[in-house]
C-alpha cells in the first residue's frame, strides 16, 4: 500500500463549488486534506468511503468530509449520477461578537462526539433550501461580484448551520464543543491566523513559535497539513487578496501591495506572476475586458 498520508489536496482558490456527474467522473482514490469537504448528492448515487467506513450516498443526501478525515469516491459503472462539491477553510468563517461558538469547534466536536464522517440522509435536511444555498455559492464563484467572498462567507455558515442544528436535533451537546476546546492556536489551526494578519509580517519562525514548536517541526507538519510550505501558503493568500483587488476596485499596485502584505510592488508583481504566470496589469486588463 502507498503511503496514505502524503496524498493531500490544496485548495486552488480560497472557496470552490461546482458539480460532478458521471461524464467527468474519474474515482477519487484515498486522500485527506486540511479543509472541510461538502457532498450535495443531485442524481443517482456514489459509494463514499471515510475513514474504513462505507456509505452510499444517494440523491438528497448530503456527506461532510470533516479535515484530515482520510476518503475517496466511488461509483458504478452504469449509474447515472451528479453531486455538488464544496470545499473552504472551516477555520476562516469567523463571525465577531456572536456568543454561538466558531463553526471549526462545532465541528470538530461533532467529529469527536459523532463520526469524523458526517452523513446526512435525505429527509434530515430541507433539501431544496440547501441546493439553494450551493447554488447560490457556485454561482458567486463562477460569475464573481463585488463582496462576492462576503456572500459566500455568509452563505456558507447558513449552510453549515443548517447542519449543526440537525445534529442538535439528534442530541449534538454544542456545549461541550466549547468547553472541549482548548484555544490555542496550533498548526491545524494557524491558517486563521494566517488569513487575519496575512497584510502584516508573518515568519514562519514567528508562527511556529505561536504553535510552541521547533522551526524544523513545524514546517514539516504545516507542509503535511497544507501541501504547501508556510511561505508558499501565505504567498497564496496575499496573491488571492490582490486578485479581488484587482477585478474590484482601481487602486493601484503601490496600494495593492501594502494592503496584501507585498514588501513593495515588484515584490507583488514577482509573486504574483509566479502564481498566475501573468502580471497583475495583465490580468487586470484580460479580467476587466469580459
Amino acid at each position: 500500500m502507498g503511503k496514505l498520508f502524503e496524498y493531500i489536496d490544496t485548495l486552488n482558490t480560497p472557496f470552490e463549488a461546482f458539480t460532478t456527474s458521471k461524464d467527468n467522473f474519474y474515482p477519487v482514490r484515498p486522500h485527506w486534506h486540511y479543509y472541510m469537504e461538502l457532498i450535495i448528492m443531485l442524481k443517482g448515487k456514489i459509494t463514499v468511503e471515510c475513514n474504513g467506513q462505507n456509505y452510499v450516498v444517494s440523491k438528497g443526501d448530503i456527506f461532510v468530509f470533516c479535515p484530515k478525515a482520510i476518503h475517496s469516491i466511488t461509483a458504478g459503472r452504469c449509474e447515472d449520477f451528479e453531486y455538488g462539491v464544496m470545499k473552504f477553510d472551516i477555520g476562516k468563517l469567523n463571525v465577531p461578537g456572536t456568543t454561538t461558538p466558531s463553526l471549526r469547534q462545532l465541528f470538530e466536536g461533532a467529529q469527536t462526539s459523532i463520526s469524523p464522517a458526517l452523513y446526512f440522509p435525505k429527509g434530515n435536511t430541507d433539501f431544496r433550501k440547501m441546493y439553494e444555498l450551493f447554488e447560490s455559492c457556485k454561482k458567486e464563484i463562477e460569475t464573481p461580484s463585488f463582496g462576492y467572498d462576503l456572500v459566500l462567507h455568509s452563505t456558507i455558515c447558513l449552510f453549515l448551520m443548517e447542519l449543526v442544528r440537525v445534529l442538535r436535533n439528534e442530541g449534538f451537546n454544542t456545549d461541550a464543543a466549547v468547553t472541549g476546546s482548548t484555544g490555542y492556536v496550533t498548526v491545524d489551526t494557524i491558517s486563521e491566523y494566517i488569513d487575519l494578519h496575512s497584510s502584516e509580517h508573518l515568519s514562519a519562525n514567528d508562527l511556529a513559535d505561536m504553535c510552541g514548536m521547533s522551526y524544523s517541526y513545524f514546517a514539516k507538519s504545516f507542509k503535511q497539513i497544507y501541501g504547501r510550505s508556510c511561505k508558499e501558503y501565505i504567498e497564496f493568500v496575499r496573491v488571492s487578496k490582490a486578485e479581488d483587488l484587482l477585478l474590484f476596485t482601481d487602486f493601484d499596485l503601490t496600494y495593492i501591495s501594502q494592503e496584501t502584505g507585498f514588501s513593495d510592488c515588484s515584490h507583488l508583481i514577482k509573486v504574483f506572476k509566479k502564481w498566475k504566470g501573468e502580471t497583475p496589469k495583465q490580468y487586470r486588463i484580460k479580467k476587466k475586458s469580459r
